[in-house]
């Protein structure tokens, strides 16, 4: 038995299952486990980035893809069994995107609003920046 600090060992255990994996800015990539290292860092191949909107989702295709440790919020094993009887409906990936679009220009206009609300309360919003898309 090797020694493997704690963690680690159990991320062996997934190498070659197909895994969906949170990310720290919000993306959901679903991939093949090829390597991991001590850092938690991730090879993940046939990789595709799931876009969820709504009732929605749409996937674009990214291959090979390496996720640092540190950006991994959350990774589970995919369920072939359940897979199938997603409760979504998949859509195009410019239908998803543009989708996405909207719900952001939507959320930014819900935040528009309320920062004005505030100010004229003597108020000042600030919002949370942490969490914001990267692209």
């Amino acid at each position: 038995i090797m020694n493997f600090s704690p963690g680690t060992a159990t991320l062996l255990e997934e190498l070659d299952k197909k895994l969906m994996v949170l990310l720290r800015d919000g993306r959901t990539l679903i991939g093949y486990l090829r390597s991991v290292d001590q850092f938690a860092n991730l090879v993940l191949h046939r990789t595709i980035e799931r876009i969820h909107v709504g009732k929605e989702y749409g996937d674009i295709p990214r291959g090979v893809f390496i996720v640092r440790g540190e950006n991994v919020v959350l990774l589970g094993e995919i369920d072939k069994d359940k897979e199938g009887d997603l409760p979504l409906q998949q859509v195009s990936v410019e239908d998803i995107l543009d989708a996405q679009r909207r719900e952001q220009e939507a959320k930014q206009d819900q935040e528009k609003r309320l920062a004005k609300a505030l100010k004229e309360r003597g108020l000042h919003y600030i919002p949370d920046l942490s969490h914001d898309d990267m692209f």
